[in-house]
C-alpha cells in the first residue's frame, strides 16, 4: 500500500499545506486513537511537542481527535522526542505522541507515534492508521469523550531519568560545557541535567520565540557554538537539533565531532566493561569505512543499515545491539532509552572525558576517517539509475574501489536527486569517481 501520510519518520510537512494541518492532525488523533483502544481500561495518549509557533495548533488538534474517541490525554508541553518516548512507558499510556519536524525549519511540522513499549510503531501499525485515517472516525457517547491535562512535572522526571544513565561516582565538576539546545525542545532540560551533575554549563540557543528553533544553532548550524567554546576557553560543546534526539559535539579547539567518532568512543567503552551486545555496532550505509576498521581492530563489526535511525533500531533490536546510531548525530543506547536521545549521548561522552583526564580533541579522535566525499545530482524525470550507461560506469566504480573503499548510491526518499558517495583511502580517486558517475547520472537524466 503506498503511504499518503507516513514518511520514513513519522508524518512530516510544512504547516497548513497538504498533510501538515490541524484538520489532519485531529484525524490522526481520531485514526490512532481508534487503532490504540484495547480492552476495558481507560486509555490514555502522552503528548509532547518542541518549541514551533505552530506547536499549539497541532497540539489542540490533535486533543480534540483522541478525546473524540475516547483516549484521556496528557500535555508535557516542550520537551526532546526520547523524553515522549520514556514517559509513554511510565506513564502506562497506550501510545505517545510528538509534535516536531526535528531540524527542519520552524515553518515545517511533523507527528510522531509511538507504541505503548517507547518504541517507534512499526510499518504494519502505521499502515492500519493509515486505512482508518480514509474513514469516518468512530466517535464515542458523549459521557464516554476522553479528558485533557497538563502536568507540570515532566521535565523533573526526564531529568531524573537521564542521570541515572551516569555511574553514581561520576560528576562533573571543574567541566566547563557549552550546551547548544536549538532553540528547541530540550532548552530547559539539557542544561539542568549537566547542571546538576556539577558542571559548569554556558547555555545558548535556550530562548525559543516560536520561529527560531534550528535558526543559526544546533546540530545543523555549528559555527555559533564552534565560535562560543573557544571564546569561553570550554572542555566540550554540546549541540543538539529541535528535538534533542541528535548530538553533535564540538571539542576544546572549535572542531566538530560527528555521530561515527563518539558512536566509537561510547562502544569501545562498553567494549572494554564486557557491556556492548551484539558484538559491535549499528550505523547507515553512510558511517565512514574508517569506523569499520576501527572495530574490526577490536574484534567487533559494524552492521550497516539504509539510512534513518528507525532502521538502525530496527537492525538492533534484532541483533541484540545495544549501540546504534548515525553519522548525523542520531545516538541509539538502548541500555537509556528506546529511541535516539542527544542528551544522554552528551552526558556519556561528558562521563569519558572525567574518565579519562584527556582532552576532548585526543579523546574523541577515536578513528582516522578515511576520504569521503557526497554530492546530488537533481534530475527532471524518470529512473536514470536504471540507465545501461549509468550502470555501467557505476559498475567499473565499484571494481576501481574494491578492496580500498566504498560506493553507495541511492535516490532520496523527499525530492528527485541521486545521492552519490565514495570513499576510500586516496583522496583524488574517490573525487574522481564520484564525479563520473555524477556525469553519467545528469546524461542520462
Amino acid at each position: 500500500m503506498s503511504r499518503k501520510f507516513f514518511g520514513t519518520d513519522g508524518i512530516r510537512g510544512r504547516t497548513n499545506e497538504g498533510v501538515m494541518t490541524a484538520a489532519t492532525a485531529m484525524r490522526v488523533g481520531q485514526a490512532a486513537g481508534t487503532h490504540f483502544l484495547r480492552g476495558g481500561h481507560r486509555h490514555r495518549v502522552v503528548i509532547g511537542k518542541d518549541t514551533r509557533l505552530s506547536g499549539y495548533m497541532m497540539e489542540s488538534a490533535l486533543v480534540a481527535g483522541f478525546t473524540s474517541v475516547g483516549m484521556d490525554v496528557i500535555m508535557t508541553g516542550p520537551l526532546p522526542t526520547p523524553a515522549i518516548a520514556l514517559l509513554t512507558r511510565e506513564m502506562r499510556a497506550d501510545l505517545g505522541v510528538m509534535i516536531s519536524a526535528s531540524h527542519n525549519p520552524y515553518e515545517d511540522n511533523g507527528i510522531k507515534l509511538f507504541g505503548p513499549d517507547g518504541f517507534k510503531l512499526s510499518d504494519e501499525a502505521e499502515a492500519s492508521i493509515e486505512l482508518l485515517l480514509e474513514q469516518e472516525p468512530l466517535l464515542v457517547q458523549a459521557d464516554r469523550i476522553g479528558r485533557a491535562r497538563r502536568i507540570d512535572d515532566a521535565r523533573g522526571r526526564y531529568i531524573h531519568a537521564i542521570k541515572q544513565s551516569v555511574a553514581s561516582d561520576i560528576r562533573f565538576d571543574g567541566l566547563k560545557v557549552v550546551v547548544d539546545c536549538a532553540n528547541g525542545a530540550a532548552y530547559q532540560v539539557a542544561p539542568s541535567a549537566i547542571w546538576e551533575l556539577g558542571a559548569d554549563v554556558i547555555a545558548m540557543g535556550v530562548e525559543p520565540d516560536g520561529t527560531n528553533i534550528n535558526r543559526d544553532v544546533g546540530s545543523t548550524s555549528l559555527d555559533a557554538i564552534k565560535a562560543r567554546v573557544v571564546e569561553e576557553g570550554a572542555d566540550i560543546g554540546i549541540a543538539l537539533d529541535g528535538d534533542a534526539d541528535r548530538l553533535i559535539v564540538i571539542d576544546e579547539k572549535g572542531h566538530a565531532v560527528d555521530g561515527d567518532q563518539i558512536m566509537g568512543l561510547i562502544a569501545s567503552r562498553l567494549h572494554a566493561r564486557g557491556d556492548l551486545t551484539g558484538g559491535g555496532v549499528v550505523a547507515t550505509v553512510m558511517s565512514n569505512l574508517g569506523l569499520e576498521r576501527y572495530l574490526q581492530g577490536q574484534g567487533l563489526t559494524l552492521e550497516r543499515a539504509k539510512v534513518g535511525d528507525r532502521y538502525v533500531l530496527e537492525k538492533m533490536k534484532q541483533g541484540g545491539f545495544n549501540i546504534g546510531g548515525e553519522q548525523s548525530g542520531h545516538m541509539i543506547l538502548l541500555d537509556h532509552a528506546t529511541t535516539g536521545d542527544g542528551t544522554v549521548a552528551a552526558l556519556r561522552v561528558l562521563a569519558s572525558l572525567v574518565r579519562s583526564g584527556k582532552p576532548a580533541s585526543e579523546l574523541l579522535h577515536v578513528f582516522d576517517p578515511v576520504p569521503q566525499l557526497l554530492k546530488n545530482v537533481r534530475y527532471s524525470g524518470g529512473k536514470p539509475l536504471e540507465v545501461d550507461s549509468v550502470k555501467a560506469v557505476i559498475a567499473e566504480a565499484e571494481k576501481e574501489l574494491e578492496g580500498t573503499g566504498r560506493l553507495v548510491i541511492r535516490p532520496s526518499g523527499t525530492e528527485p536527486v541521486i545521492r552519490v558517495m565514495a570513499e576510500g583511502d586516496d583522496a583524488a580517486q574517490v573525487e574522481r569517481v564520484v564525479d563520473r558517475i555524477c556525469d553519467a547520472v545528469k546524461d542520462a537524466a
